[in-house]
């Protein structure tokens, strides 16, 4: 893996494709204030750092028939490895389980769903109240929701910051005078 330490225009071109995935590297690179090549590689090298997961359209659920968003704490009988780890492998193939979080405080996990319907939401609890080694459910109905940014505040990063270190030790790259990131620093 390849060590990047960001400087502005690496956290400009994470917010702006935080905002709009779509963009082109054309537009991207315009906004950045670099041109395309350059910032065509950093977007590789923020990859390929892991500072970007990944590319996803936001879908409308409702106009797709699942009407209702609930939020599910959940408690286990027990926190050994073994349960939590078996817990969120079941959660994992349960289509409707959108997020599993394991939380802190008086819940082991923090679950948000989704159901075509009031009755589709019953049922789920029902197999959620059902599943190994959980004692307790406790389920939120969404009724609005008036804010749904998913990501981080990029505004609110302050630089530079150095991915850690890879497995080989390297050294963080430098942006060289054209913004760009093919080289490393000594």
């Amino acid at each position: 893996m390849r060590r990047v330490k960001l400087d502005r225009i690496d956290l400009k071109i994470l917010r702006d494709l935080q905002a709009e995935g779509r963009m082109t590297n054309v537009e991207l690179a315009k906004r950045a204030g670099i041109s395309a090549p350059p910032c065509l590689r950093r977007v590789r090298a923020l990859e390929e750092a892991g500072f970007i997961r990944g590319y996803h359209a936001e879908l409308e659920a409702e106009a797709l028939g699942f009407e209702v968003q609930f939020f599910a704490l959940v408690g286990l009988d027990s926190q050994s490895d073994a349960v939590l780890t078996a817990f969120e492998q079941a959660m994992e193939v349960w289509p409707e389980v959108r997020e599993c979080h394991m939380a802190r405080g008086p819940h082991d996990f923090v679950l948000k769903l989704v159901a075509r319907n009031t009755s589709h939401e019953n049922e789920l609890t029902q197999r959620l109240t059902a599943a190994p080694h959980v004692s307790r459910v406790l389920t939120v109905q969404v009724i609005r929701t008036s804010k749904d940014q998913s990501g981080v505040p990029v505004e609110l990063v302050k630089e530079p910051v150095e991915e850690p270190h890879d497995e080989a030790g390297e050294k963080p790259g430098g942006p060289a005078a054209d913004g760009d990131h093919g080289k490393e620093e000594s």
